[in-house]
């Protein structure tokens, strides 16, 4: 799973209010070469929730996003270059995606999460 399908994803269950972002417990995290894209990151650089961002990448162990960033930093080629190999490149393989209220966990198996909800739960 991708940091841009996590920044995207949010815990769905009843009465729940603060569900995102889901906490990340990586325990297998792999690398994924994908092509830069500079448009698509320009595009995609306001529609991601950035502290969210900040804190997957780190807790999948990579450190090299700055903790705020705004549009001025997207003329720079070291930046896009980082916020490319985070949101695109770095792929949460196997562990699990926890709510931030509830302590739900929501298990990722092969890259894929499994965001079912139990009967209770709906």
């Amino acid at each position: 799973m991708r940091l841009l399908t996590h920044n995207m994803l949010s815990c769905n269950i009843k009465g729940v209010t603060n569900g995102f972002p889901l906490k990340i417990e990586a325990t297998k995290v792999i690398e994924k070469q994908v092509d830069l894209n500079v448009d698509f990151l320009k595009n995609m650089f306001l529609k991601v929730e950035w502290k969210a961002l900040v804190e997957a990448s780190r807790s999948m162990g990579y450190a090299e996003l700055p903790e705020e960033a705004d549009s001025s930093l997207l003329g720079s080629e070291e930046f896009l270059k980082k916020f490319h190999h985070a949101l695109l490149e770095l792929h949460l393989e196997e562990g699990a995606l926890i709510c931030p209220e509830t302590g739900r966990r929501f298990s990722v198996t092969k890259g894929i999460p499994n965001m079912l909800l139990h009967e209770d739960e709906v």
